[in-house]
């Protein structure tokens, strides 16, 4: 650490490599944004840890380190190990450290500085709160929305950013790199870099994974697309474990995200994911041709209760043919006593639809069998570049290629379940909408269903009806061609 200066005589365990001395003295100049693209075990967190609390030292603030989830942070930073076997939290030197709160994983130095390690997935705990630096540890898993919250932050404070990562597909991560790029050629205060095992080199010169430790992560099952991934930092595969993931990369390579045009004389259908206290996520779109389905916009919001989705609804300019819902929007609010269907009807957003509750698997095969048909706006539902401050918005194709199967750390393999994350409101709204207007045809009780055996994208007059068994339900039966009247 003898290149980087601060300002008190502090002995650092942590000596860099020389392939990570480049980000640490770029930071050292004082470059606002960095986006480091580093292969598996090529020593990112350490790096970085070491850059924030040299940043903690010269200057007094809040130092975040965050994390896709608080339980990751505990885990890998908090609790992890070196591969010697030395914790990462013992390379913060002793002599600076005043206070350790292990449940909140946060350390306060003695000149007053404070780092924590977050998980993005509780993002709202830290609204209010004026970091000056801050880390995103494996960004391309992370929800996007911890840094639009805490951007306009460092652009008011002049705080930092490092954003670190290998690649999960095409996503926010991607975006995020291609914009470092674009702004260190134009000379702004921005840095990236992008390191795969045949750039990583130890001091004796020998490289930090060899071909022959790659081999045995293949010899224990790694398939190739993953080695690309993890070691060759490739974006073109897709989330490992992604229920949607090749498809979307599909989509993107055929054309099918583009300007998709509102159609004024067809009718929008909406689905809905109302969970309680997360993200609530609503895709909008319109049939305009057997075999076609233009998803035309997305919204995504938290900490909102329904009113605020209906007045979303009620301002964009389209005429509703159906919402979707899900199941659980008949549970009762305990604060009213009233349903949240109830709430729904009396908002009067338009005709709508109660689905069936159906096993995950089954939503997840009918999103996959609408996907080839649809087609998405690039400008509403995905995110042609990064944005900031007012206009920040997060893309829905992004959470569809990171939805992705749990996996099983003691049993080395993926669940059958989803990973509950910033994706999953996007990703069963979605399903909401492929059950919504399935292709199968099938008619079953409290499920969006057509009178007659029909098949969604086929040419018959189609009757909606929300086929509920409870008899308080106002909504009539009412003609609709699905594609015309």
């Amino acid at each position: 650490m003898s290149d980087i200066a601060i300002p008190l005589q502090v002995k650092f365990r942590y000596k860099p490599r020389p392939y990570q001395r480049d980000f640490l003295q770029a930071m050292a100049r004082g470059i606002k944004r960095a986006v480091l693209v580093w292969h598996r075990r090529a020593g990112k967190d350490l790096t970085v840890l070491q850059w924030l609390v040299i940043a903690a030292l010269k200057r007094v603030g809040t130092y975040y380190y965050f994390f896709p989830t608080f339980n990751q942070g505990r885990k890998v930073l908090w609790d992890g190990m070196d591969r010697e076997g030395v914790k990462f939290l013992n390379y913060i030197p002793a002599e600076i450290v005043a206070d350790k709160n292990e449940t909140e994983m946060q350390i306060t130095l003695k000149n007053g500085s404070i780092i924590q390690v977050v998980g993005s997935d509780k993002i709202d705990n830290i609204v209010g709160t004026n970091p000056v630096g801050c880390v995103f540890s494996e960004f391309s898993i992370q929800n996007p929305r911890g840094w639009n919250l805490v951007s306009p932050i460092l652009t008011e404070n002049l705080g930092w950013a490092v954003f670190v990562f290998t690649p999960r597909g095409k996503n926010h991560g991607h975006d995020i790199y291609e914009v470092a790029l674009k702004k260190m050629r134009e000379g702004a205060s921005w840095f990236a870099q992008l390191l795969t095992v045949s750039d990583t080199r130890r001091d004796d010169g020998s490289p930090v994974v060899t071909a022959s430790d790659i081999q045995e992560e293949v010899d224990r099952g790694m398939d190739e697309d993953l080695v690309q991934q993890e070691y060759f930092c490739s974006f073109s595969g897709s989330q490992q474990g992604s229920y949607y993931g090749q498809q979307i990369v599909k989509l993107r390579n055929e054309g099918h995200v583009c300007k998709v045009d509102w159609i004024p004389a067809l009718p929008v259908f909406v689905s809905w994911d109302l969970g309680f206290g997360d993200a609530n996520a609503l895709w909008f779109a319109q049939l305009p041709q057997p075999q076609r389905v233009n998803v035309i916009d997305f919204y995504l919001a938290s900490g909102q209760g329904l009113p605020h989705y209906a007045k979303i609804c009620k301002e964009k300019p389209y005429v509703y043919a159906r919402h979707f819902l899900p199941h659980d929007i008949r549970q009762h609010e305990l604060s009213s006593g009233l349903t949240r269907e109830e709430t729904f009807r009396d908002l009067a957003v338009g005709p709508y639809t109660v689905l069936k509750k159906v096993p995950v698997k089954e939503g997840i095969d009918a999103s996959r069998k609408i996907l080839p048909l649809c087609y998405f706006d690039d400008e509403k539902c995905d995110r042609k570049k990064w944005t900031h401050g007012k206009d920040q918005r997060h893309s829905g194709l992004d959470a569809l290629l990171d939805y992705h199967k749990e996996y099983d750390d003691e049993r080395y393999c993926f669940k059958d379940t989803p990973e509950h994350n910033w994706s999953s409101n996007p990703a069963d709204s979605f399903r909401y909408l492929a059950l919504g207007v399935r292709l199968d045809g099938e008619q079953s009780r409290r499920q969006l269903t057509a009178e007659n055996d029909y098949a969604v994208f086929g040419k018959r007059e189609v009757r909606f009806s929300d086929n509920s068994d409870n008899p308080d339900n106002p909504i009539a039966e009412s003609d609709y061609s699905i594609f015309g009247r």
